[in-house]
């Protein structure tokens, strides 16, 4: 059986389409250095996967749309299910949407991208976040617990204020490893500085991370050091969010050994931590600083 996303794993791509509605903003929270803005848009829960992404647009000056991780799904009364997503007030965009009150409405597409794949079968699988990235991770916890899978997190960020959910993780996994750049809480370090020995530790057999680039390849050159499969949620610049322009284009090797480009949009944004031509995507433009699984200005 192999865990990762091949003929062993159940790939959970044959979904109906994503939908464009007019959604409602709920609620909007502070949470350390990210807002917490919870949405009631018809249609998107019960498309949902964990690591697809939704497209908001940014007010009426705006063309380009702001991407953003779905942190979860959960019931609101008198709504039925709404999604919460994770934003920093960083940008034209993060800045505008972490402005808004309750009762704004927003244009919003989606659910997108290809979302992470599952094992048929229970394997231990580590999950690697950093900072709001990691927001599609927990409820990729869940599904992973509903069959069996024994799940152990790592989670990272710069600082106390940008590290997501922490407590939460504690009630989603069997283990959870904690590290910060300034050591304000849990280890000091970064990802590419523990994750052999985490991975060692959790005797994992598929990793999952969402994060910066750097981070991913770090956590993929360990899986494949250790014989794990990887599946990394990337974050590259956005432009239609359709797979029509081809301006999310990241290198990758092919099934077949041949050298390719992949949207992210559209064939991602989770693509196997082994496929991905780091060397090629890290000396690009794609390096620049992410808010979100594909950035608008």
């Amino acid at each position: 059986m192999s865990p990762g996303p091949g003929p062993g794993a159940d790939p959970a791509v044959q979904h109906a389409g994503p939908v464009h509605v007019t959604a409602e903003l709920l609620a909007t929270k502070r949470i350390g250095a990210h807002h917490h803005l919870t949405l009631v848009a018809p249609g998107v829960p019960e498309r949902f996967r964990p690591g697809t992404f939704i497209a908001v647009s940014v007010g009426e000056s705006h063309l380009a749309r702001r991407a953003l991780w779905i942190h979860r799904v959960r019931p609101v009364g008198g709504y039925g299910a709404a999604v919460e997503v994770v934003v920093e007030p960083r940008g034209v965009g993060g800045s505008w949407l972490t402005r808004l009150a309750p009762g704004a409405r927003l244009e919003v597409t989606g659910p997108l991208g290809r979302p992470f794949a599952l094992p048929k079968e229970p394997v231990s699988c580590l999950l690697v976040g950093e900072g709001y990235a990691a927001a599609p991770l927990f409820p990729l916890a869940e599904r992973l617990r509903e069959r069996d899978c024994p799940v152990t997190l790592l989670l990272a960020a710069e600082d106390e204020a940008h590290l997501l959910s922490a407590l939460e993780a504690r009630r989603s996994a069997r283990a959870v490893t904690v590290v910060t750049g300034d050591g304000s809480v849990g280890r000091r370090g970064s990802v590419p500085a523990v994750i052999d020995d985490v991975l060692a530790q959790a005797g994992a057999d598929v990793v999952y991370a969402a994060g910066p680039l750097p981070t991913l390849h770090a956590v993929a050159a360990a899986a494949e050091a250790h014989g794990a499969w990887s599946q990394t949620a990337l974050e590259v610049p956005l432009t239609c969010a359709t797979g029509l322009c081809h301006g999310c284009a990241v290198p990758v090797v092919g099934e077949t050994g041949v050298a390719r480009t992949a949207r992210v949009c559209h064939e991602g944004p989770v693509l196997r931590g082994d496929r991905v031509r780091w060397a090629e995507l890290l000396a690009g433009p794609a390096t620049a600083p992410a808010t979100g699984p594909v950035v608008t200005p």
